[in-house]
């Protein structure tokens, strides 16, 4: 039989165990609940509501923008981009690259009453030529149109959980996400494209009718983060 010592040692023990397993619980459910508005990817789900979306960045025009100011009565557009990935800015004969297409998007996203914002959260790239200098010089070289912001620190890409530059995400008058991915299926020739996917899951919000596909497989350049 086990003396009372004994057993007054396993009870302690089973305290302590006990303990533990609620400990745990409690952490499992706060990482949960953390990353309930992301894919196991990290990539924030469709129909989640916009992360920081009061949350400042510095546009190339000095002026300081977020999400919130710059949405109008149809939604907002956010397109991760870059001044030196092969996938935006093209690769000579072999590529044209997605940003030719940018001006034409700022406009159709104008007309639908979608505001947009291209942002470059290349933050380990900053002395590589991803800064704000850079960046002023990129946007006028290239004829962009509307804003293009430092998302400094990266915090705007990690929040969506961005991956790619391009990396495009549509969210409509409630904030609500409800497209993601790609521009299109040609980032080599606009003349090319057969899937417009950004262009028609716009039609589809402003009609009213299903998103189909409502997302699609990122390709592009890494966003180049700050290792912590």
């Amino acid at each position: 039989m086990s003396s009372a010592k004994e057993r007054l040692t396993f009870k302690n023990v089973n305290k302590v165990v006990l303990a533990g397993m609620l400990v745990v619980a409690v952490a499992i459910g706060i990482l949960s609940f953390s990353f309930a508005n992301k894919t196991e990817s990290g990539i924030l789900n469709i129909g989640k509501t916009a992360p920081l979306q009061e949350m400042k960045m510095k546009d190339v025009s000095g002026e300081a923008i977020s999400l919130k100011t710059i949405a109008k009565k149809n939604g907002v557009l956010v397109i991760f981009t870059s001044n030196l990935c092969p996938f935006v800015v093209g690769n000579g004969a072999r590529s044209e690259g997605w940003e030719g297409r940018y001006p034409e998007i700022y406009n159709l996203a104008s007309k639908s009453d979608i505001g947009m914002v291209l942002v470059n959260s290349n933050e380990a790239a900053r002395d590589r030529g991803e800064s704000m200098d850079d960046m002023k010089r990129h946007y006028k070289e290239k004829g962009y149109l509307g804003y293009l912001a430092l998302d400094a620190n990266h915090e705007l890409a990690d929040a969506f959980g961005a991956l790619t530059t391009p990396h495009v995400f549509l969210f409509d008058e409630d904030m609500k996400l409800i497209y993601r991915g790609l521009i299109d299926d040609a980032v080599d020739s606009s003349k090319a494209v057969k899937e417009p996917y950004l262009k028609n899951a716009i039609a589809a919000h402003l009609a009213g009718n299903e998103i189909k596909p409502n997302s699609t497989r990122q390709i592009g350049c890494s966003i180049k983060r700050v290792k912590k």
